[in-house]
């Protein structure tokens, strides 16, 4: 038998149904239907994660979530004249005047929640987010969706780990692959051929110049395992049994893979993949592959082959329905990041059941826990110097 999926289509059209529910329920219903959401750290427009994650919720494709509070330190302190501090000023004006969110430049400015339980969203630099899951505790969250790694070290984030436990506060995590339509579709593929093996494929779109790559690996500096392909380390250890203690081997693909060490804006050098490919095997028998590329362009995929090395199923992201969507976007934000728009989709599904989890205590289905964040971070600072030193050998 079949099995079907909702189209694109089928999915906005949903989103738009829930939101036109929304408008036609009392502002009562609706403040108990939705969470409070702060947004902590924006970034500047079009390019900044947490401005991306602004804009769907303010137009409405999140329904249970309602943006009251927006947190940007850089930009409405120190940062107000630096590059990008105009635009998201201007920004922001627009924002207050047309959506009534408020924008602070500190936590610890936000009032006490009111009638609706409380979100954070922390979209900041990696670094602050130790302190800033703190202060989020202290001004009355329900829930906190941490976006990824979710902190700079294994220790710093079972030590955040604990603190939210402490509180009783749940912490989520923004691994959106988790939830994406071809990493889902690939697996189901996967389980009906003997002897498969999967590889998850993950593309940004930097120039391949030092001057660009420089400034990703300074931007990024937690390196490319904790920041772009964290991602599909998350997927590994959620679906493939892949933990630190279960790793039997891990093997680099030499001929694809790339490592450079690069000078930064500030004139610092920095030491990472630029692109790496490698095969993890775990004690429990299972395998799994794994290549990103900085430069590889702007789509993701995943392949199955058989067990004669033979690749027999490739899924992409975006499909050929989800570009429709992709190119409205791209009209719509000419300047902004491109791969916000192949991930779209994703971002709001996980907006949206860690909201409504929030509100109803339904299940935040296949959004992972800080729990899975840990070991992935784990699993991402033991493979990163075993991984440098075979690419060195």
């Amino acid at each position: 038998m079949t099995q079907t999926y909702p189209s694109s289509s089928q999915c906005l059209q949903k989103e738009m149904d829930l939101a036109a529910d929304f408008e036609s329920v009392s502002p009562s219903d609706v403040t108990k239907a939705q969470a409070e959401v702060v947004l902590v750290g924006c970034g500047a427009p079009n390019r900044g994660m947490g401005w991306y994650h602004a804009v769907q919720m303010l137009e409405g494709r999140c329904p249970s979530a309602s943006l009251d509070y927006i947190i940007e330190p850089w930009f409405l302190g120190p940062g107000a004249t630096s590059p990008g501090g105009p635009e998201f000023n201007t920004w922001a004006e627009d924002v207050q005047s047309q959506h009534q969110t408020t924008f602070l430049s500190s936590v610890s400015d936000l009032p006490p929640p009111q009638n609706k339980p409380r979100v954070a969203l922390i979209s900041g630099r990696t670094a602050d987010n130790p302190r800033l899951l703190g202060e989020c505790i202290d001004a009355g969250c329900k829930c906190i969706y941490l976006e990824k790694p979710g902190a700079p070290t294994v220790k710093e984030l079972q030590e955040m780990k604990a603190k939210a436990e402490e509180a009783g506060i749940e912490v989520l995590m923004g691994y959106n692959k988790n939830v994406c339509k071809y990493v889902r579709k690939t697996r189901e593929f996967a389980e009906t051929v003997p002897g498969s093996h999967v590889t998850f494929v993950s593309n940004n779109a930097y120039e391949n110049t030092p001057e660009s790559l420089g400034e990703c690996f300074e931007r990024n500096a937690e390196g490319m395992l904790k920041n772009m392909a964290i991602h599909e380390l998350a997927l590994l250890v959620s679906f493939y049994d892949v933990t630190v203690e279960n790793i039997e081997s891990v093997t680099a693909d030499k001929e694809f893979s790339s490592m450079q060490a690069l000078p930064g804006p500030s004139g610092k050098e920095f030491t990472d993949f630029d692109k790496i490919k490698f095969t993890i095997k775990t004690k429990t028998g299972k395998e799994v592959s794994v290549a990103a590329d900085r430069c590889g362009g702007t789509d993701s995929y995943a392949t199955v082959t058989d067990a004669t090395g033979k690749e027999v199923f490739r899924y992409w992201m975006p499909d050929e329905e989800d570009k429709a969507n992709v190119e409205m976007l791209k009209e719509k934000y000419p300047t902004a990041m491109p791969y916000f728009f192949t991930q779209d989709p994703d971002y709001v599904t996980v907006k949206e059941r860690v909201a409504k989890h929030t509100v109803t205590g339904e299940e935040a289905e296949g959004v992972a826990t800080i729990g899975i964040a840990v070991e992935t971070l784990r699993v991402a600072e033991y493979l990163t110097p075993t991984l440098m030193e075979q690419l060195r050998g």
